[in-house]
């Protein structure tokens, strides 16, 4: 809201704060004067732009480097004219209301995203022409939700199965194989589901395992300068579980259930931007507790904005729009000309702040609560032994934080009934609408499954069923 001496009030007022590619975005201008003034237009624009902006180092030097992009630039003029003849109208004094309507392309449009490297928004900018004096100008920013990616397409309701297999072997005296076996129900999630995995552990060598399970966000910024451009790489783990160990000559069995709740986050953003993608990969990991070797594989996953729906059920899920988390790309940061009379120092300790704006992302709440936990306990995984006896282990701890290729972090372990868990992962780009050059990390997923050869102290024996996923 903008005053003046003759303005009471100025202000812009939308029917809604977020909106999907393809609605129509309607709000209203509010001006309240108390004299009457000579007014030539109220102009207004809607925008969308991405702005990606860093420092780096060129021969010794530091220097800026920034480029643009811009999704929506569509103007309107909703009092007076645009080029006016003769005499200046006036308006005047009391309260008035100038409404305006845009209709939002039906193009994909990337996500509202706010970042210290980049920044994905969209905004009203609204502009007084007052003849002979500076134009009073107001700026309203909203949410875009998209780009459109729904949990229920074809390519994203496959299963994906991984399997690795290792045999050691200790000069002439040959061990015990030691697999693991993991399959994802499918590959495309909402922020709020848990991710559908199971795994069998199956330990026949002589050293206890654990499963270690890590969810990571990739995020690359780019730049056209010059003949490569500026790039700029972060990484931050989204989740993580650690499993208890499981001892020799013992078989385990795992279930996600409701532990692997996916956090608020980003959708994935792959071929929409052309200043930065955002993509996810699940890593499953299988560590041996003396060697230090481990059996791993990597699946991608899609963050999408649409959720799962059961087939003729009457349960469906309930959508809500809530901020990013703060260990991620998108949740982390708050841009300083939103947050009211306070300079942003780094930290995310907002007890205090006034925020104006902070973009939201499409979340499904759990369909179970009891006892005000957010969900129902996983299942503790059962182990078997040789003998054919059950025993059941204690709940794995889980960890939620976020950590950056730049500036690592240290993981903070939570109590048992803490319902999300954490994972690391490699990189995926399930979503695309123009197919982009393969990222670099995603290449070298597909290079960890393919069969490796024995060699002399070990035989390592690889298979990964993903024939059904589509890159």
């Amino acid at each position: 809201m903008v005053t003046m001496d003759y303005i009471r009030e100025f202000d812009i007022r939308l029917e809604k704060e977020m909106y999907y590619a393809g609605e129509t975005l309607a709000g209203q201008v509010i001006l309240d004067t108390i004299e009457n003034f000579k007014l030539r237009a109220i102009r207004v624009v809607l925008r969308g732009k991405a702005h990606a902006e860093w420092k780096v180092v060129v021969s010794g030097d530091k220097r800026t480097v920034k480029d643009d992009q811009y999704f929506i630039d569509e103007r309107a003029t909703i009092w007076g004219k645009d080029k006016p003849e003769g005499n200046v109208p006036i308006l005047p004094r009391g309260f008035h209301t100038f409404p305006f309507r845009f209709q939002l392309p039906e193009s994909s449009l990337p996500c509202s995203f706010e970042s210290k490297a980049s920044t994905i928004r969209y905004y009203i900018k609204v502009t007084i022409d007052i003849p002979y004096a500076s134009p009073p100008q107001g700026m309203k920013y909203f949410t875009i939700i998209g780009p459109h990616i729904d949990c229920m397409d074809e390519q994203y309701l496959k299963p994906m199965v991984g399997q690795d297999k290792r045999t050691s072997c200790c000069f002439c005296c040959k061990r015990g194989p030691v697999s693991l076996r993991t399959q994802l129900e499918r590959s495309a999630y909402v922020c709020g589901e848990s991710i559908k995995m199971k795994a069998d552990i199956d330990n026949q060598g002589e050293e206890a395992v654990r499963l270690k399970i890590r969810l990571v966000q990739y995020v690359e910024y780019f730049i056209d300068r010059g003949v490569l451009g500026v790039t700029k790489d972060l990484q931050n783990t989204a989740l993580e579980y650690l499993g208890d160990w499981v001892p020799p000559l013992t078989r385990s069995k795992f279930d996600s259930a409701s532990s692997l709740v996916v956090p608020v986050m980003p959708p994935t953003l792959v071929g929409v931007c052309r200043l930065m993608q955002i993509y996810y990969v699940l890593k499953v990991n299988l560590e041996l507790e003396r060697s230090g070797d481990d059996l791993h594989m990597h699946f991608p996953i899609t963050i999408a904005n649409v959720p799962f729906r059961i087939p003729n059920s009457n349960q469906q899920p309930s959508i809500h729009y809530e901020v990013g988390c703060d260990h991620v790309e998108g949740g982390a940061y708050i841009g300083p000309e939103f947050q009211l009379g306070q300079v942003y120092d780094g930290s995310i300790d907002l007890s205090d702040a006034v925020v104006l704006y902070r973009p939201v992302y499409v979340c499904v709440k759990p369909p179970h609560r009891q006892n005000g936990t957010g969900g129902q306990r996983p299942a503790a995984p059962q182990r078997t032994a040789s003998g054919g006896s059950h025993a059941q282990t204690r709940h794995c701890t889980v960890a939620e934080q976020g950590r950056s290729q730049q500036h690592p972090a240290p993981i903070r372990r939570l109590s048992p009934q803490v319902q999300t868990a954490s994972l690391e992962s490699e990189a995926t780009q399930p979503h695309r609408q123009q197919p982009p050059q393969l990222p670099a990390v995603l290449t070298s997923c597909w290079r960890t499954v393919t069969p490796l050869t024995s060699c002399r102290s070990a035989s390592h024996q690889l298979s990964l069923s993903l024939s059904p996923l589509t890159l």
